[in-house]
């Protein structure tokens, strides 16, 4: 609920003002502030922090929030002698503050997302400007006062929950809290060494023969490359254990190139390597293309000139060559590294080929390596997309086939330095938007009417497809009595959403109390939308909706529950613009619970023994792994709780499995649909509030956990060949055990 209250206009003749609630007859005390800190307050902007990490030892911060004003607020950060502070600031989408803060005139983009790095000062002031006022607040890194604020934080909070739930319920979540160790992260360091071949392997691989041997050439454009740098990646290359390759190096560094001398010199020693030069300087498109030209190789591997291979790079590549000949495209994982060479960082561990994750970023980056029969086919790299070259030779490769391998291991590492896109991406932004005419590009070809825009950080982009009518979508919601869930969750999408064509299939569900009929009856008689029909079977989910869609008029269905309550008004439009692509047959959405944190933001097999939501209970301001939480992609399924498809795809896969009435329908419906030929969408641009569990209460009796054993047993013998292998949208060094996407436990 939201409340606006006007301020009386003699204000600073008082001390406090209280807000109270009036429950019975009774007066209740609800919010209470002081006048001092209203005057404070007034005329500066508003802001509000959620996520502050401080590391000393490594001197880095990151501080997440919002700040909102009549006008656009500046975000600046300063050190303690008031000096600007060099740093990555990122605004964000929030549409939960553009919806609080109406009277505002917010702008979307009120979120920001601020990262410093070898923070020096021992306190930094994050300073919220506008013409008409300006608010600061304060960040210390000494350790005793990140201390001393941290107890006070946990003080607040003791006392904010003693006052809701009482002495014993505090005492019963201290202990649990004191009694829960939580696993420190896996330290990737630590990680790394022992998931890279050892000497003896690497041997081993050196004596490997192939019945096929592909020759692999690496093209690497060169620009007044550092000659150390320069050095690091030829060896890294000589260090190859498969054998069968070609370094092409084009010097696009012009005629006075730094580098003509050391290159002749490698050249000279190794005959595998080839250079060619230019007397002019070639922008990267065309010092790619140059070394491309020299290449005659079966596949081209692509690199930076100041990256490095791991040893086994090619290997990989081949041996998964050899157990699929048709393969035409292979990435891998890939991690960032210091400058000196010496430290590891950042893993970026993939899924394998996810369209909609490339629409929303360009994961698949390093290493990347395509036939050359392929390349022939769609072009080489084109220079109107410079700055993002490699995005737009992507999507036309992986248009051009189906035939992608991911190697879900380590094989690049990516120098990164200040001046990188990957460390400061206000350094780059015009690759930026040249990523975002790639995407763009991309839909134009494949003949999907869609419009790009930037996504929430850059280097990320947002798909908003584009119709040419509004179908008509059955929202088909399952209820039993909580008639006041169901009021709200239909309120939301009639007082919100600007998408006006749709139908309401209320199916009643073994209410017992009188008031649910009235507000049935009330229901159909104010709004023509509305069609009750009865259930008079047993619970089962599944043949709940099945019965719905049975009655539903509409080419899309949009199964939906009762306690959701949609958050943007959009949100039927982004389920909708995903589910009418020809390939797509489900769309999801993001689901918060009543307490800003995420509940559903896709699903992945193997969570909790069989499937699970991802980055539950992180908080609505995170993005996740990889900003993952913010990303269109496909997954292997999403919940019903939210879910649409297409009418004639629910109908062509026979609905949902009644033999699972109450638990792992969903994913099994995702399954049959997958199985069928579409894909499964998230889409995070589609938010919604879930109160879960209000419905049916908890797995906590032993007729419950029986069924939901029982039920666990039906999926997998629905998908025995599934369930044994991997799942595809995960990568299979992250560990199963929690859904936050970090590292497998060694």
């Amino acid at each position: 609920m939201t409340v606006y209250v006007d301020l009386p206009q003699n204000l600073r003749e008082f001390k406090k003002l209280k807000l109270m609630a009036v429950l019975e007859g009774e007066k209740l005390p609800w919010f209470t502030v002081s006048v001092k800190e209203l005057l404070e307050r007034q005329g500066k902007p508003q802001y509000y922090i959620e996520e502050e990490r401080v590391n000393v030892r490594e001197k880095t911060c990151q501080i997440r929030g919002w700040a909102v004003a009549q006008q656009r607020v500046a975000v600046k950060v300063f050190d303690e002698e008031k000096k600007p502070v060099a740093c990555s600031i990122q605004m964000t989408n929030r549409v939960d503050v553009t919806e609080m803060y109406k009277e505002c005139q917010v702008e979307e983009k009120c979120g920001f997302f601020i990262q410093l790095e070898q923070v020096k000062s021992r306190k930094l002031y994050l300073v919220f400007w506008t013409p008409q006022g300006k608010a600061v607040h304060t960040v210390s890194l000494q350790p005793v006062v990140i201390l001393k604020n941290k107890i006070e934080k946990y003080r607040k909070k003791g006392m904010s929950y003693l006052k809701t739930h009482g002495v014993r319920a505090l005492a019963v979540k201290t202990v649990h809290k004191l009694t829960t160790v939580k696993e420190r992260p896996v330290d990737y360091q630590k990680w790394l060494p022992k998931h890279l071949p050892g000497n003896a392997e690497l041997e081993k691989q050196r004596k490997t023969r192939f019945e096929l041997q592909p020759k692999i050439s690496i093209v690497v454009p060169l620009y007044k490359t550092d000659k150390e740098y320069l050095r690091q990646l030829i060896e890294s290359v000589q260090a190859q254990t498969y054998g069968n390759w070609e370094l092409c190096l084009s010097d696009g560094s012009g005629s006075q190139s730094p580098l003509k001398e050391t290159l002749e010199e490698y050249r000279r020693q190794d005959e595998r390597i080839r250079v060619v030069s230019s007397s002019e300087p070639l922008q990267i498109s065309q010092n790619t293309n140059a070394a491309i030209a020299a290449a005659t190789g079966d596949f081209i591997a692509f690199a930076d000139h100041d990256d490095v291979l791991t040893p086994h790079a090619l290997f990989e590549c081949v041996k998964a060559y050899n157990e699929n000949p048709k393969l035409e495209i292979f990435y891998s994982d890939e991690d960032k590294m210091t400058m000196d060479g010496n430290k590891f960082f950042q893993p970026h561990f993939k899924p394998d080929f996810n369209l909609d994750l490339l629409c929303s970023v360009n994961y698949i980056c390093h290493l990347f390596v395509a036939k050359r029969t392929l390349i022939e086919t769609v072009g080489v790299l084109r220079p109107e997309f410079d700055g993002a070259q490699d995005y737009d030779f992507i999507f036309r490769c992986v248009e051009a086939t189906k035939e992608i391998c991911h190697v879900p291991k380590i094989l690049y590492h990516w120098r990164s330095h200040e001046q990188s896109t990957s460390e400061n991406p206000e350094s780059k932004r015009y690759a930026f938007e040249a990523g975002q005419r790639a995407v763009q590009a991309h839909y134009d070809r494949i003949g999907v009417k869609a419009q790009v825009l930037q996504g929430e950080y850059l280097g990320l982009y947002r798909t908003r497809f584009l119709r040419d009518h509004d179908p008509l979508i059955s929202i088909i919601i399952p209820n039993k009595d909580h008639i006041d869930d169901l009021r709200r969750c239909m309120e939301s999408i009639e007082e919100k959403s600007t998408y006006r064509n749709y139908e309401y299939i209320i199916v009643e569900n073994n209410s017992t109390e009188a008031e649910t009929f009235a507000y049935y009856k009330k229901l159909e008689a104010e709004n023509p939308k509305v069609n009750v029909i009865y259930w008079d079977g047993p619970f089962n989910y599944s043949a709940i909706n099945n019965f719905g869609a049975e009655h539903a008029k509409g080419e899309y269905l949009l199964l939906l529950n009762n306690d959701t309550e949609i958050i943007n008004p959009d949100c039927l439009e982004e389920l909708l613009g995903y589910c009418m692509r020809p390939d797509v047959g489900i769309v999801g959405a993001r689901l918060y619970y009543e307490d800003d944190t995420v509940q559903h933001a896709g699903v992945v097999l193997g969570f909790g023994g069989i499937a699970g939501h991802c980055f539950v209970q992180q908080p609505r301001s995170s993005t996740g792994y990889c900003h993952r939480i913010i990303c269109a992609q496909d997954y292997s399924a999403v919940t019903a709780a939210c879910m649409i498809v297409k009418k004639e795809i629910f109908d062509a896969v026979g609905g949902l499995s009644e033999d699972l009435q109450v638990a792992f329908n969903d994913i099994d419906f995702c399954i049959k649909v997958r199985d069928y030929g579409k894909l499964v969408v998230y889409n995070p641009y589609a938010e919604l509030y879930h109160y879960e569990s209000k419905s049916r209460g908890l797995e906590d009796t032993p007729e419950k956990i029986a069924r939901f054993n029982k039920e666990i047993a039906t999926l997998e013998q629905h998908w025995p060949d599934i369930f044994r292998k991997p799942d595809p949208y995960y990568n299979p060094n992250l560990t199963l055990d929690s859904q936050d996407f970090s590292l497998k436990r060694l």
